[in-house]
């Protein structure tokens, strides 16, 4: 009879410790997977910044400012930007409201909505604005001086601003 309890006993605690040891192992540290991006994703960090022209200061409302501004944003981030038409579905949506100094340099940037996916495109965004200013005097156009863009982007994250989008 010992040898029956003594297997039972035994039996009572290795069930609980593989149990522990097999738990413990999955939650052993490991190391933190790269950022998903597809193989065709531009890269950000390395792009030389084009030569921008001069930011114009003609527009007359807001509405021409923001297309003005679009096209600044375009321009600035070539790899990682288009004009043509949006393929859907789109990947992320992310909006930003941009506020500007009197001289059209960015102030501030206020994230309006961050996609529930794909949520590094906030931050090209993000980067994608402050490359493309200074936006061009504002003085002339009512206060307060901001503006807000969404930016559409697809697989290969790259993004079209929705005000060019017609």
């Amino acid at each position: 009879m010992p040898c029956i309890e003594s297997r039972s006993s035994r039996a009572s605690w290795t069930w609980p410790a593989c149990l522990c040891a097999a738990l413990m192992a999955g939650c052993g540290s490991r190391p933190l997977a790269p950022p998903v991006s597809s193989p065709t994703a531009p890269s950000t960090s390395t792009a030389p910044r084009p030569a921008l022209p001069a930011p114009s200061s003609s527009a007359r409302n807001w509405d021409e400012y923001r297309i003005d501004a679009a096209r600044r944003i375009v321009a600035a981030n070539p790899t990682i930007s288009h004009t043509g038409a949006v393929i859907q579905p789109l990947l992320a949506i992310p909006v930003l409201e941009i506020e500007l100094n009197g001289d059209g340099s960015v102030r501030s940037i206020k994230v309006m909505r961050e996609p529930s996916q794909a949520k590094d495109t906030t931050q090209i965004a993000i980067d994608a604005v402050r490359r493309a200013g200074p936006f061009g005097d504002v003085t002339r156009l009512p206060k307060p001086w901001r503006f807000s863009e969404v930016f559409l982007f697809g697989d290969d994250r790259r993004f079209k601003p929705r005000t060019l989008d017609n």
